[in-house]
């Protein structure tokens, strides 16, 4: 059987669902709406039920620990996600916060709220930058993780508008097509 391709997503308040939901489209993936919530409601192992229930790839997921610190409901998922066979995780949109548990992951790239791919990070408003590293509280269990593609943004909801849905979640559309991208090129 051939592995699921999935992308995960660190969000999953209402913005950040309906965004993801219409860049999934433009990507011509799959959202598992489901699994929005903020924070994550559902377990991992029900994620990749409904993951291996999906009709095409890439499948996207969303996961949130709405500003727990330490290991919450939505870490807890994307670790699952992470360790399961079935599944192929391409990458993660790390979503920028001002959270409390914040001594960053180091990011492939990030796509500031006006579209630009840049090699640093972006805060919470989209905005660039200098340090390199994202803060956000669904991203400490991707430290060290250089196996993967991790594209940091703005989050959804808070970007004055460079991401709405009115628009196609532009933001969000490129940062997963980024992943797509440097997830091809690595293998």
């Amino acid at each position: 059987m051939n592995k699921r391709k999935v992308i995960i997503v660190t969000d999953g308040d209402i913005a950040a669902k309906a965004a993801v939901e219409i860049a999934a489209l433009n990507i011509g993936g799959e959202c598992i709406s489901y699994s929005a919530g903020n924070p994550t409601v559902l377990t991992g192992q029900q994620i990749v039920e409904l993951v291996k229930a999906a009709e095409k790839d890439p499948v996207v997921v969303m996961v949130d620990d709405k500003g727990y610190k330490g290991k919450g409901a939505g870490e807890a998922a994307m670790e699952v996600l992470l360790n399961n066979d079935d599944i192929e995780v391409l990458g993660v949109v790390a979503v920028s916060s001002d959270g409390k548990d914040c001594n960053g992951i180091k990011l492939t790239c990030s796509v500031t709220r006006e579209g630009k791919v840049i090699e640093g990070s972006v805060n919470k408003k989209g905005i660039a930058t200098r340090n390199g590293k994202i803060c956000g509280d669904t991203l400490s269990i991707l430290r060290g993780r250089k196996d993967l593609v991790i594209v940091g943004i703005g989050d959804p909801g808070k970007m004055d508008f460079y991401d709405s849905i009115e628009k196609g979640a532009p933001i969000t559309t490129k940062a997963l097509q980024e992943v797509l991208k440097r997830s091809a090129a690595r293998h």
